[in-house]
């Protein structure tokens, strides 16, 4: 394959960038399942504290990582939530194709190369044999049968 898919790439990466960007912004800031499947059996207040009641929500706790720079969807730092949230995806997507296009590179840079038999799809010229001796064991048998 000569030709590299640079477009379907770069066009991939606009739409992730677009989609992180922006339109992450509009996503549920109260999203169910499993937030809403961990508060089961607890009474909770309208600011989603709990108030009263058994769940294993109670048994919650921040991650080791809470204090990271792109901790809860937004950059540390910037007072705009919007802004942040916009660009702690964006970061997160420049970095994931970042690792990932690293990593491809490396896979093809330490691929099996092709041989010479590869490439001709057989035996390398210079040891193919050439004229009649080229000619293989069934055409000398259909030959053969064509001769009686």
């Amino acid at each position: 394959m000569s030709k590299r898919p640079w477009g379907f790439v770069v066009g991939g990466l606009l739409v992730a960038l677009l989609l992180a960007g922006v339109v992450s912004n509009y996503a549920s800031a109260h999203p169910d399942g499993l937030d809403s499947s961990l508060l089961k059996g607890c009474t909770v207040d309208a600011e989603g504290e709990i108030t009263g009641g058994s769940c294993p929500a109670q048994q919650e706790r921040d991650h080791e990582l809470a204090d990271s720079p792109l901790a809860d969807y937004g950059v540390r730092g910037l007072d705009n939530d919007f802004l942040s949230t916009g660009l702690s995806g964006v970061l997160g997507v420049l970095l994931t194709f970042a690792v990932g296009g690293g990593v491809f590179w490396l896979l093809r840079r330490s691929g099996p190369q092709p041989s010479t038999a590869d490439v001709s799809g057989g035996e390398p010229a210079a040891d193919r044999p050439q004229g009649r001796a080229a000619e293989s064991p069934a055409g000398d048998a259909s030959r053969a049968a064509r001769s009686r």
